[in-house]
């Protein structure tokens, strides 16, 4: 059984989900992005979540984001859940969209981890070989410089929706700087990670770029040649400085600790057992009592 996962008001999180079969189910197209920026727009204003930087791949996507109310389950389940059926709908599928325990939600420890993971987010398109910038990447992918500027307002699709359903007309996604950022300081220096990120990339790169049309002319139902790293890692904090690394995987422990005495107490039929801050699931589906974030 996977473990719980804390989930803590105002946490920050580098989020990814795959396609199954790491098909390029979300591959480039006027209908994907619509789909997929709009119901971005309408789960981060219902969920009250802060996003920071995405970018949409073929088979996979990347958010950060900060988690205001300790809500990014929910927001999850109805980003993913809509993504789905509306993506699949346009491309004529049915199947599975979402590869099994795909979803990863990494905790960011330092304002150094969020732009360190914000700028691999929008180098993401450079360092997978396919085109020489983020900027050229025909699918989504948030500019720097919309941080704390232009909003994203962007019209209800009309393909799947029903245009008399409960979803809004117009949404509109704001970027916004991390906690301990202003939106300047933000901008520029992740502009200047992201160039040094590209850079790397482009130097590195050996087999050139695929570029922009040739990722457009691909089929939803196609995939990349084997080679992908299988049975990695799937960290659930990240820093870059040990300290705080270990620090926060401490306090992991200690939750996971505390929540299996809680769990055992309660199953014991001590159904006033105290659950540690940032329990999700029992405390959302079942109201057990939780320590405060205090």
């Amino acid at each position: 059984m996977t473990a719980p996962r804390q989930v803590l008001p105002g946490a920050t999180y580098l989020v990814t989900r795959r396609c199954a079969q790491r098909q390029f189910l979300l591959r480039p197209s006027r209908a994907t992005n619509e789909i997929f920026l709009y119901l971005l727009a309408v789960a981060a204003q219902r969920f009250e979540i802060r996003v920071h930087a995405f970018c949409v791949l073929s088979n996979h996507f990347h958010l950060v984001l900060t988690d205001l109310h300790a809500r990014l389950p929910a927001f999850h389940q109805f980003l993913d859940a809509l993504v789905a059926r509306a993506v699949n709908a346009s491309i004529g599928r049915w199947e599975t969209f979402w590869a099994p325990n795909s979803y990863s939600a990494v905790t960011l420890v330092s304002p150094s981890d969020i732009l360190d993971k914000a700028a691999y987010v929008l180098a993401n398109p450079t360092a997978a070989g396919l085109v020489r910038s983020g900027r050229l990447w025909p699918g989504l992918w948030s500019a720097p410089e919309r941080i704390g500027g232009d909003a994203f307002e962007i019209s209800r699709p009309k393909h799947f929706f029903d245009p008399k359903g409960s979803l809004p007309e117009k949404a509109i996604l704001q970027l916004e700087p991390p906690p301990s950022f202003t939106a300047e300081e933000f901008r520029e220096r992740l502009a200047a990670a992201l160039a040094e990120r590209e850079e790397d990339a482009v130097r590195d790169a050996r087999a050139g770029f695929l570029g922009a049309a040739r990722v457009l002319s691909q089929k939803p139902t196609g995939r990349p040649r084997p080679g992908e790293p299988r049975r990695g890692l799937n960290p659930r904090v990240a820093a870059r400085d040990k300290w705080k690394r270990i620090e926060a995987l401490g306090r992991l422990v200690e939750f996971l600790r505390s929540y299996r005495a809680a769990w055992a107490a309660r199953c014991a039929g001590y159904t006033s057992a105290i659950f540690p801050c940032g329990t999700y699931l029992l405390r959302v589906h079942h109201g057990v009592p939780c320590a405060s974030s205090g």
